[in-house]
């Protein structure tokens, strides 16, 4: 039983953790928060289910394609809502994401209607034994796909010219600027990168729950930030570990208390992060941010 529910957590911390690095990313660089964020996971969902369900596509083809069209609506909400606000007051770009989110969820009802949309069986039901639990096929695909796009991501940041220049900006925008990076287009990659991964959490857990809905980005989204906070807001393998630990908390927690209370830990867990220590497992003291 306790093996079961680490496992299961695991899947969904990898969820959560693949949304977090997008907050930790736009934070590390812009130092704001992009509370629309979980509706672009929202918007790839459900590019893979008209991938899949319309055209036909595979798992893999749907889930890149969902990531390259969710990297692209990153770098539109940048262009659109953050770029013309750079210089107003934090507060500015903020509040605007969170009518944002409402445009969006609003954009999908239409597009898709308001109820549950499903998938006939895409991935495998079979399990396989471990010890003394099972493993799901899609749990196997969540944790190797999960990790294969962590590792590009790592590889990115710390083995390539644009990694420099949005570790770069992350410490110093302004002395970056003074060394030549761009500042524009390392935003619009940052804005990319945590879209494209969001995307990919959205299809993994559509699939993973064979439920795509116009409002799952939300709780998915804000259980995120909860992750990102937990691991320090500026920290990318913070996020990771944050996501983790809160999947495992969330599945130990209805599992031997109540499943009731599943949406409820994740918000005590920030609620003793903030008073405990705000700077969460690996990030830094940023005093006078909102």
């Amino acid at each position: 039983m306790l093996l079961q529910q680490i496992i299961n957590g695991l899947a969904q911390g990898s969820i959560y953790a693949l949304v977090g690095i997008g907050f930790a990313l736009i934070f590390g660089v812009l130092g704001l928060v992009h509370f629309a964020h979980g509706e672009v996971y929202m918007l790839g969902a459900f590019f893979g289910f008209m991938l899949i369900s319309v055209f036909h596509l595979g798992v893999v083809p749907s889930l890149l394609i969902a990531i390259s069209a969710s990297a692209i609506v990153g770098i539109l909400v940048e262009r659109l809502v953050f770029k013309p606000l750079r210089k107003a007051p934090d507060v500015a770009p903020m509040v605007c994401t969170l009518g944002l989110s409402v445009v969006l969820q609003n954009i999908a009802m239409l597009a898709w209607g308001s109820d549950t949309k499903s998938l006939p069986d895409v991935i495998s039901g079979t399990v396989i034994p471990f010890f003394s639990a099972n493993i799901s096929i899609s749990q196997i695909l969540i944790f190797a796909i999960s990790l294969v796009l962590m590792l590009v991501l790592q590889y990115i940041l710390y083995r390539s010219k644009l990694g420099r220049g949005i570790r770069a900006t992350a410490q110093n925008k302004d002395a970056a600027a003074l060394m030549g990076v761009n500042i524009n287009k390392v935003i619009s990659a940052t804005f990319a990168l945590g879209s494209g991964l969001g995307g990919a959490a959205g299809v993994l857990v559509g699939l993973y729950y064979n439920a795509f809905y116009p409002t799952m980005g939300f709780m998915a989204g804000l259980k995120a930030f909860v992750a990102t906070v937990l691991g320090g807001l500026t920290s990318v393998p913070g996020a990771v570990l944050g996501g983790l630990v809160l999947g495992v908390a969330e599945n130990l927690g209805a599992a031997y208390i109540s499943s009731g209370y599943r949406d409820l830990i994740a918000f005590v867990i920030l609620i003793l992060v903030l008073l405990i220590k705000p700077s969460g497992f690996f990030g830094r003291n940023l005093q006078g941010k909102v």
